[in-house]
This record gives C-alpha cells, sequence and structure tokens, in this order.
C-alpha cells in the first residue's frame, strides 16, 4: 500500500492552510508530519481522511484517488484524530463493537476482531469501562483501537502522544513499530521530535503550509545538518567555559544543555581533538567529550522559522 500526495492545496477564503504539499509514504513505513502550531498539518491530514475536500491536488492510494472515490478510501485508511469525542454512555467495548458493524463486519468474526484489538492495544482489562471515565492515555489507546478495527492498510495518526506520560509513550512508540512491521503505512503528527526520530523512516516538515523537507531521516540529516555535534562538560564555570569554547577555531557555534554545551563543529574527528586538546590546555577539567548524532530537532530547527499563520 502507497500513499501519495501530489500537489495538494487547501484555502480557506483568502487564507492559503496548504500550499504545494507533495510526499509518499510506502508499506511498512513511519513518517513524522511535523511543523510549528498552525502549519497546516491537521488541515491536510482531514483531507487525506476524506473528511474535508483540497481546493487543488490529489491524493492517491496505490493510484486511485482518495479525492474521487472516498467510500473506498475509507476502508484502507484508519484515521486517529487529536481527541477522542467524549461519550458518556458507551463502554470501550461497545464503541469498538460500533464501529466494526459500522464497518461491516459482522456476528462471530466481529466478536474476534474486537477482542484481538482490545489485547494488542492492551484494553482487555477496560473493556466494560466507560469512555468519559478513562485517562488522557486510555483514551488514546480506544483511539488507535478504533482506527485499527477494520485492518486498514494506512494509518493517518495527529498527535497521538499529546498528553501521554513518559510510560503511555513508550508504549504508543512500541505498537507503532509492530504495526509497521505488519505492513501498514503510517503517517505520524507530532511535537516530540526526538521520540519521532527513533521510530520514523523519514519525515515531512511543514511551515506556513508549505513543505520545507521531506524525505528519509538520513537524508535529511545529510542535507541539514552539515556540522559535528559535540557533547561537552567540564568542571568550570559555565560563563568561562562558554568564552572559551566559542574563541577556538572551527567552533560554529555553543549552546547550553543541562549541565554543559552543546557545540557546532566545521570540522571532523581531528578538529573535535583539536577542541578538546586547547580546552584542556586552558585549564578546564573535561569530564565529558562526545559526538552525538544529529536527529530530526536538529533538521526542524534549521529549516524552520517558527512561522504561524
Amino acid at each position: 500500500m502507497r500513499l501519495s500526495v501530489e500537489h495538494l492545496k487547501r484555502t480557506f477564503g483568502d487564507v492559503t492552510a496548504i500550499d504545494d504539499v507533495s510526499f509518499a509514504v510506502d508499506a511498512g513505513e513511519i513518517y513524522g508530519f511535523v511543523g510549528p502550531n498552525g502549519a497546516g498539518k491537521t488541515t491536510t491530514m482531514r483531507i487525506l481522511a476524506t473528511l474535508d475536500e483540497p481546493t487543488a491536488g490529489d491524493a492517491l492510494l496505490d493510484g486511485v484517488s482518495l479525492i474521487q472515490q472516498p467510500e473506498r478510501a475509507r476502508r484502507t485508511i484508519g484515521f486517529m484524530p487529536d481527541h477522542l469525542p467524549t461519550h458518556r454512555d458507551m463502554s470501550v467495548d461497545d464503541y469498538l463493537d460500533f464501529f466494526a458493524r459500522a464497518y461491516g463486519l459482522r456476528a462471530a468474526h466481529r466478536r474476534r476482531v474486537v477482542e484481538h484489538i482490545e489485547e494488542f492495544t492492551n484494553l482487555t482489562g477496560i473493556r466494560g469501562k466507560l469512555i468519559h471515565t478513562l485517562s488522557k492515555g486510555m483514551k488514546q489507546r480506544v483511539s488507535l483501537a478504533r482506527a485499527l478495527v477494520h485492518d486498514p492498510g494506512v494509518l493517518i495518526l495527529d498527535e497521538p502522544a499529546a498528553g501521554l506520560d513518559p510510560r503511555a509513550r513508550v508504549e504508543l512508540r512500541e505498537l507503532l513499530v509492530a504495526l509497521a512491521g505488519q505492513g501498514k503505512a503510517i503517517l505520524i503528527s507530532s511535537h516530540i521530535l526526538t521520540e519521532l526520530s527513533e521510530i520514523c523512516h523519514g519525515a515531512v516538515i511543514l511551515e506556513h503550509g508549505r513543505m520545507v523537507g521531506a524525505g528519509s531521516i538520513r537524508d535529511l540529516l545529510q542535507e541539514q545538518t552539515q556540522h559535528l555535534i559535540v557533547c561537552l562538560r567540564a568542571l568550570s564555570e559555565m560563563a568561562l567555559l562558554h568564552r572559551d569554547v566559542v574563541a577556538l577555531p572551527g567552533v560554529v557555534a555553543a549552546r547550553p544543555v543541562g549541565e554543559g554545551l552543546e557545540i557546532d563543529l566545521d570540522g571532523d574527528e581531528n578538529l573535535a581533538a583539536e577542541v578538546l586538546a586547547a580546552l584542556v590546555a586552558a585549564g578546564h577539567r573535561v569530564v565529558e567529550f562526545r559526538s552525538r548524532q544529529g536527529d530530526l530537532e536538529d533538521v526542524f530547527m534549521n529549516v524552520t522559522r517558527g512561522e504561524v499563520q
């Protein structure tokens, strides 16, 4: 299953929410969909979920337009919105059973599917609880379970990790990796970029409705993070350490991170060794000095300016 977005555009009066957005996600891939608030992520996802129509452009599932054939697309796409509507009189099991019926699952087969989804998303223990009584994390699990009930080939997830505690975020990442392993194409929006870097094969970055970066994580890093990043910690006064670091040849930038500095070097490991030697010679007692691989957060900060609309 391949999801292709081709020159998508959506306007609301004089406001252009998304402008000429194109990308593709293949079966078994997880793509991060990132950007500042107001960048157009949710608008794009709503179009892909057939809840809105574009002003121009198209989106295809294995070559079939989901704009022209939305009913066919809805049987192939699972959409998880950024919040689960409150249903005060429905239990978790009733809610999932309702959607299984809506997708045409019948009798014993429907029961087996719902029970399997509840087990996969770890909802078995709360299946009888009313949805409005659940925590944010449990509601997110129910929302994901609902998106999976018809076994879609494509998952579109809008901020699924928002408001989750650390354990719930880890468990969600594990679920997404397992789903990609089943061959599902996954598009996920999130502001937690360090966590996306751990599971995503690629990313699409929007700002002010326009695409400012797209491709595999490796390609994006090679394009945007051209400096060697070094983490430095020393038993020195921070202001003095920072002053001496930025004065060294080859140091592009230095910024406080935790109890130390993160340094951008315009060179390779030979330059890093020279910087370390110079700091030691200057009397700084260095206790940590290591290179760090760039991640999606570095790419995001390089290609965006924080523009919103």
